[in-house]
């Protein structure tokens, strides 16, 4: 399985996309970021910038491309402090969703630090013993203390690079009455929760994100940013000497400096300010620098979350076919019954086919409306088949067009009781050749229903052949199979009705001689093709010949069969 993971910043918007692999552990296979400054002039709850929106939009439109160039399978998308505290927010967020086609979720400054912890502690192996994780975004800036399998402490500061450069960063190169402003707004915002941390003991700190990782190669004296920076320590002297430099520097100064990020140039001096700050208040030593951050923890809660999910996509690459398995294991479905009937369903419908005329798509359909047929009983037994027709209708199917969606769940409704009608809603509404595809899938889906109605899959095979106009179905089977031939009788007419032409059923057993004798001696009216079951009108049923919405199958087959006949059934 593949997915892209996104992260719209404050400042940078990222995005990987990963390969999961089936332990549950992921690789990187591509990774892109674009430097737009979503936030700028916006924090503190202003709007988004009519620019900037679209800036965004463009870059996650590129973003959207090379994710589906990779052919993932889902797109999951986190906004943080800029989108979080815009006014116009929530309107950036559904923009996104309706022209890129993927949900963006605002997640929470804490939700955000347990993220960023998460990925943090799993790409340094801190295992059991608590280290603090320190994340300097544009917006905001998280500080985390705990282990590898949880975040004990956990706080969103509004401490990020944008923001304090725009609120203190006023002269260049930077004055030391700005500097002291802006050391003693920090330690005030961090200094009761520092105390916490301080208090329960840590063994290391980590230092996540663009700021963090552009600076700390500077501070070692790194003219460029080696490829793997993953636990490169750094030490805390070493930021306070990067500090130092860089607040005696101006703007045009910076940018000329070997190994900083000329997009980075305007807001490095903060950035340092804040770093050695926070190391100083956390009486830290050094820190290690992480690679992994929110976008690597968005794929590693998604793992936990969905591990079932994960594993379906495995079997079943193709979106449609996942989908529609989805739907029926959160409705608890039965898979061997299930695809016993799409089995037979599709084996019928190709025999059938110079019959109807119809192709590939209503064949797919009618696969999918086999699979979810019984999907209904999830709510109850009772009318099962509308309540699979809702479910169908409402389960948010993924792949498919509205039209189709409506067109299998039609299929599934008619799979047992009433034949469709103009009155009914949703068949109604359908043209006349919308009605015919309906009309015959169903009538297929329910003679499918009807050849495994003891649920028990003892037919094993069907052999459908022409014989002097009529539609002979073979039945191969080394059980008993009475139930399902006195079921496949009572369901034919509908299926007679559309292809014109009687229906007549023979069995042939799968076993040896000794099988055969059994079967014959089960299914009297089977021994032999020319006392086959013949079914060109339908049986005759009298007021309470059988009690509807009771499962009969409940009782042995030969119960249920005796039972019927002796009410009036014909074969």
């Amino acid at each position: 399985m593949r997915i892209a993971a996104i992260d719209i910043g404050t400042n940078s918007v990222h995005m990987i996309v990963c390969r999961i692999r089936p332990d549950l552990s992921f690789e990187v296979v591509d990774r892109e970021k674009d430097m737009i400054r979503l936030g700028a002039g916006s924090l503190d709850g202003g709007a988004l910038s009519v620019p900037a929106i679209a800036t965004a939009m463009q870059t996650l439109s590129k973003f959207r491309r090379l994710a589906d160039s990779h052919g993932v399978d889902e797109v999951i998308a986190s906004a943080t402090s800029a989108v979080r505290e815009a006014e116009n927010g929530g309107d950036f967020v559904a923009a996104v969703h309706r022209d890129l086609g993927f949900r963006v979720r605002v997640i929470s400054g804490t939700e955000e630090a347990r993220l960023i912890h998460q990925a943090a502690a799993y790409a340094t192996g801190v295992g059991a013993h608590s280290a603090v994780v320190v994340d300097v975004g544009g917006g905001s800036t998280e500080i985390t203390l705990g282990t590898a399998r949880r975040m004990a402490l956990g706080r969103s500061f509004k401490l990020g690079v944008i923001r304090l450069t725009e609120r203190f960063v006023k002269s260049d190169p930077l004055s030391g009455r700005d500097e002291r402003r802006l050391v003693k707004h920090i330690r005030k915002e961090v200094r009761g929760f520092v105390k916490q941390v301080v208090k329960r003991g840590f063994r290391r700190v980590i230092g996540t994100s663009g700021t963090m990782l552009a600076l700390g190669p500077l501070a070692m004296g790194v003219r460029h940013v080696p490829d793997e920076v993953r636990n490169l320590r750094i030490e805390a002297r070493q930021f306070r000497r990067l500090r130092k430099r860089l607040t005696g520097l101006t703007l045009d100064e910076r940018l000329k400096l070997p190994g900083l990020d000329p997009r980075r140039a305007d807001l490095a001096v903060a950035g340092a300010v804040l770093i050695d700050t926070l190391l100083s208040e956390l009486g830290a030593e050094d820190v290690a620098l992480s690679d992994f951050s929110l976008r690597e923890g968005l794929v590693l809660d998604y793992i936990q979350r969905n591990r079932a999910h994960i594993h379906t996509v495995d079997r079943y690459p193709d979106v449609r076919r996942r989908s529609v398995i989805e739907l029926g294991e959160r409705c608890r479905y039965y898979p061997a019954h299930a695809q016993q009937v799409a089995r037979l369903a599709l084996v019928l419908f190709d025999a059938t086919k110079a019959d109807h005329r119809l192709g590939d798509r209503e064949r797919e359909w009618l696969e999918y409306a086999a699979l979810l047929h019984d999907i209904g009983a999830h709510i109850s037994y009772e009318r099962h088949h509308k309540h699979s027709h809702y479910l169908i209708s409402n389960g948010g199917l993924r792949g498919f067009e509205r039209d189709e969606i409506g067109m299998i769940a039609l299929v599934a409704r008619y799979h047992r009781q009433a034949t469709p009608r103009k009155t009914h809603t949703g068949f109604s509404a359908l043209d006349r050749q919308g009605r015919l595809v309906v009309r015959v899938l169903a009538a297929l889906l329910r003679l499918a229903e009807g050849l495994d109605r003891s649920h028990a899959q003892v037919i094993d095979g069907l052999r459908i052949r022409e014989d002097h106009g009529d539609l002979v179905i073979r039945v191969s089977s080394a059980g008993d199979t009475e139930l399902e031939l006195w079921a496949a009788e009572r369901h034919a007419r509908p299926l007679i009705t559309e292809i014109g032409r009687p229906i007549r059923f023979e069995v042939t057993p799968a076993a040896g001689r000794a099988g055969r004798r059994a079967i014959a001696a089960q299914v009297p009216y089977a021994q032999h093709a020319q006392h086959a079951a013949h079914v060109s009108r339908p049986s005759v049923r009298r007021r309470g010949h059988r009690r509807l919405r009771k499962d009969d199958a409940a009782r042995p087959a030969r119960q249920v069969a005796r039972r019927q006949r002796a009410q009036g059934v014909r074969h």
